[in-house]
């Protein structure tokens, strides 16, 4: 008989997991309680930045997954927009230099040749840039895509694949039986398989606390500020250095944790983010927020002050207090499997998630070191 699978979330982790689970001999079912990338997946920028992980783990996990990149658009047979431009990461004063350069030393002891450029140069790389930066990060294989579409590519392939995806279905709680997964209870009635994928995202938490697992996931919420579509003027990923200054300061410094990331969508449209707040399940964006983003993206191109900005809109992080994501079994409950917790990393992070997550309800061998990523890292969870 074959293996049946039920994975819980319709964002870029989900699809990806149900895609790779679909390319094997195994009977996959999708469950989603609003719409395809209809939660945070719908709302983040494009940025697939390899040079801003912090080394390590999760960096090595990004390399493998900017390979699997490269081949996405001819194996799911769609225009997902990838383009591997580069990126940089800006400096505007010496604190942003020196932190910056320490993290370019790691970053070339682990293998990618990132380099510093000066502002000039980096000026000539992106004229609109401001006078002010006085150096760059540039790294040539940072890359960008469509995280919306994307994740409905996903989808689509999975469902060529004989995949179910079952959408505006909410799964209520988990159904366990001696220690050992059954299935879930939707608001539609009970399915049952013999193993469950969490990819809830920022909602993994809830959906887990039914089975009296707690997992630290939180959501940090971001906004991201849209103008009206504009001449080619980005071609690649901008980050500014306050990303990295902004882990020094105080939060009543930057209570918002604003810090520059934007880019240009393939219609003209600028994705200018971002703030990282802990603000709940709140998806206001309030004003004062918008104030400060639009006020440091005018600092780093000054050509924004007269561009119109045509909506706003915030998603929600899934935050882990390590800043790793969750990719593992559970221990105590057999069959349950959790894909979550990538905050900014879900779009760079998620064909290999996928592949690894396949891998694992299939029982295949992985040659991934997952220590780093399994559930059991945090002491207060309950194994």
């Amino acid at each position: 008989m074959r293996q049946k699978v039920i994975v819980i979330g319709g964002g870029i982790i989900g699809t990806s997991v149900t895609y790779y689970l679909s390319k094997k001999d195994i009977e996959v079912l999708l469950f989603e309680a609003k719409d395809i990338a209809a939660g945070t997946s719908g709302s983040c920028d494009k940025a697939i930045m390899l040079q801003s992980k912090k080394t390590g783990p999760n960096l090595d996990l990004a390399l493998a997954s900017a390979k699997m990149f490269e081949n996405l658009e001819s194996e799911l047979g769609e225009d997902l927009e990838y383009h591997k431009g580069g990126g940089m990461i800006l400096i505007e004063n010496e604190l942003e230099n020196k932190l910056i350069q320490e993290m370019v030393e790691r970053q070339n002891q682990a293998g990618l040749d990132v380099s510093i450029i000066t502002g000039e140069q980096a000026r000539n790389r992106i004229p609109a840039l401001s006078k002010k930066i006085i150096a760059a990060t540039w790294w040539e294989e940072d890359a960008e895509i469509n995280p919306m579409g994307i994740t409905f590519a996903f989808a689509k392939a999975a469902q060529r694949q004989n995949a179910t995806i079952k959408l505006n279905c909410e799964v209520q709680s988990l159904l366990i039986e001696r220690d050992r997964i059954v299935g879930i209870k939707t608001d539609e009635g009970e399915f049952y398989a013999d193993s469950v994928v969490v990819c809830a995202g920022v909602w993994t938490k809830k959906l887990l606390e039914t089975i009296n697992i707690t997992v630290p996931i939180f959501p940090r919420k971001g906004v991201i500020l849209v103008t009206e579509r504009l001449p080619p003027i980005i071609n690649c990923n901008v980050l500014s250095g306050s990303y990295i200054a902004a882990k020094l300061q105080k939060e009543n410094q930057n209570p918002f944790r604003i810090a520059l990331a934007i880019g240009q969508t393939k219609s003209g449209t600028m994705l200018i983010g971002g703030s990282r707040e802990f603000a709940g399940f709140d998806s206001s964006t309030s004003s004062q927020v918008i104030r400060e983003i639009a006020k440091k993206a005018v600092t780093v191109f000054p050509f924004l002050k007269n561009v119109n900005l045509i909506r706003t809109f915030s998603g929600f992080r899934p935050f882990t207090p390590d800043n790793l994501p969750i990719i593992s079994e559970v221990p105590s409950i057999a069959g349950v499997f959790i894909a979550a917790g990538h905050e900014g990393d879900g779009i760079a992070l998620a064909p290999i998630t996928g592949k690894i997550m396949s891998d694992m309800v299939s029982g295949q061998t992985i040659d991934i070191d997952l220590q780093a990523f399994k559930i059991d890292r945090f002491s207060n969870f309950n194994v």
